[in-house]
């Protein structure tokens, strides 16, 4: 994969679905019955409604033990320090299913509980899916950390203001809410570092 100084748009073929993982999501289990036949139908309402886009751009980046440096913003952050250590380069990514899958887990919060929460389940699995396979892209022309999400550990969620700052979400439909969460909310932004060796 190519990668980008500038803010680069991506769409992706639906990743394989992991039943298992919705389940784990929903906190419920395979019955061989009612569950498993809700889990289905919902399936099958909800995956002709998804998207899969990415958008992404390539900052040089200088680590320190206290935090990281990019295109002029600091990220205060001990656990970004670690995770980006001998990195040079990141890549700073948003990623989102679409925004017709949160129409539909608003319209069964009132009607259906248990298909709305299948539903949300769903979309927790299509965009951990979606950044996987935004991950396996890269790690074919690149040696990439893990990736690591504002709001987790000492990265504090008030960065995504900084993220949206140097990602116009615009562009594959995300904007970010005065609670510094995403809409759509099935939507994901994080930081991979790229190792030397990648190539160029």
């Amino acid at each position: 994969m190519q990668l980008s100084t500038q803010n680069q748009a991506l769409s992706f073929d639906a990743p394989p679905v992991d039943r298992r993982e919705i389940l784990r999501y929903a906190r419920a289990r395979a019955d061989g019955g009612a569950v498993d036949a809700l889990l289905e139908d919902c399936l099958a309402e909800a995956l002709p409604q998804l998207t899969y886009r990415v958008l992404c751009r390539r900052l040089e980046i200088e680590v320190t033990p206290a935090g990281v440096a990019a295109a002029g913003f600091r990220f205060a952050s001990r656990q970004l320090a670690a995770r980006l250590e001998g990195c040079a380069q990141a890549v700073l990514f948003a990623a989102t299913v679409g925004l017709p899958l949160d129409r539909l887990i608003a319209r069964y919060q009132r009607l259906d509980p248990p298909r709305a929460l299948l539903l949300n389940a769903i979309g927790a699995e299509r965009v951990e899916a979606l950044c996987d396979a935004f991950c396996a892209a890269l790690a074919e022309s690149a040696i990439c950390t893990p990736r690591f999400s504002p709001g987790y550990g000492d990265l504090a969620l008030e960065t995504q203001q900084t993220v949206f700052q140097l990602l116009d979400g615009r562009q594959i439909g995300v904007a970010l809410l005065d609670s510094m969460l995403m809409t759509p909310s099935k939507s994901v932004t994080a930081f991979i570092g790229l190792k030397t060796g990648e190539n160029e």
